[in-house]
């Protein structure tokens, strides 16, 4: 399913980088047409899909639920510190993304270790202190592992898994999703492409000029 997903994604972030007009990102995921009266004409509306609620541990120990992504633009990732693949590649395109934003405020980034055994309060501290990210603007996030892989499968279309053929003892995709401030997915970009990560920069820029009212059909 996500292959498709990002697959029809990676086309329709082509269209409007391509286009001439003034460029808006789609939402993705499930919608839902809602039928109601206002003023007496009946009128539908959508209700797209949303990241659920969730409650995981950053690397300060401070409780992170969806609550405190409230008003802020995101972008999600999963990986774990011992990962000697595609992680230590995400991570330095990850700064550049963080070096871009970190002062400029309703802006988050929420990283997932995909391995919460290993991967401590104190260990997520060293990692992130060895990356030189200080203050709140990107998090690293241990949870319950079958809610961690619940919400990267199901909400981000992210692919984890444990795999003790693979080298570090697990498999995970490398996407960057990017979130709105009214929660839904607006966009997926290879975090081991820096292309697509220039993509990304870009995009959330976009996002930070929409409307917070703005719905794209």
């Amino acid at each position: 399913m996500n292959k498709v997903f990002f697959g029809l994604l990676a086309i329709s972030v082509w269209a409007a980088c391509t286009s001439g007009e003034k460029k808006t990102l789609p939402i993705y995921g499930s919608r839902q047409p809602v039928t109601k009266t206002v003023n007496g004409k009946t009128v539908t509306d959508t209700i797209y899909q949303t990241i659920p609620k969730f409650k995981f541990v950053n690397q300060y120990g401070d409780s992170i639920t969806n609550k405190s992504l409230d008003g802020d633009i995101y972008v999600a990732d999963f990986f774990f510190t011992t990962c000697p693949s595609i992680c230590p590649l995400m991570a330095r395109n990850m700064l550049k993304v963080y070096n871009t934003f970190k002062n400029t405020g309703n802006f988050k980034i929420i990283s997932h270790t995909i391995d919460p055994k290993h991967d401590t309060v104190p260990a997520l501290k060293k990692y992130a202190d060895k990356l030189g990210v200080t203050g709140n603007t990107w998090w690293f996030l241990r949870g319950e592992k079958e809610d961690t892989y619940n919400i990267a499968e199901k909400s981000y279309l992210v692919a984890v898994s444990k795999d003790s053929t693979a080298a570090g003892g697990y498999v995970h995709q490398g996407y960057f999703v990017l979130v709105d401030k009214q929660k839904r997915v607006r966009g997926a970009y290879d975090g081991t492409d820096p292309k697509q990560v220039d993509q990304l920069i870009a995009d959330i820029k976009t996002l930070q000029a929409e409307p917070d009212e703005m719905i794209v059909q």
